[in-house]
């Protein structure tokens, strides 16, 4: 059975810094496509960064590109966002994402709150 378990969301003052965790359980990270997205309250769910399979190549959204990092810990099996100089818009529920074969598994999401 497959689990994506988020954690190190909070309450963060603009230009404040948080880092993200995805714990994956039933797979392993390096061989999945992993991401992470992101939902605003009223708004629809959108991609934030993404981690390949295999060489582990990033990719970003243009909203955080420069601001945050995607990586990965094979040892740890699980996948990081480090979110760096925050903004109020950056504010939603982060949701993780696995994705190869097939198959999409998503977690239940960690809420980052960002005050002006």
């Amino acid at each position: 059975q497959v689990q994506l378990v988020e954690s190190g969301g909070g309450l963060v003052q603009a230009g404040g810094s948080l880092r993200l965790s995805c714990a994956a359980s039933g797979l392993t990270v390096t061989i999945y496509n992993m991401a992470w997205y992101r939902q605003a309250s009223g708004k629809e769910r959108e991609f934030v960064a993404a981690i390949s399979w295999g060489p582990g190549s990033p990719t970003f959204a243009s909203s955080v590109k420069g601001r945050f990092t995607i990586s990965r810990d094979s040892a740890r099996n699980t996948v990081y966002l480090q979110m760096n100089s925050l903004k109020p818009e950056d504010s939603a529920i982060y949701y993780c994402y696995a994705g190869r074969f097939g198959n999409d598994y998503w977690g239940q999401g960690t809420q980052v709150t960002v005050s002006s």
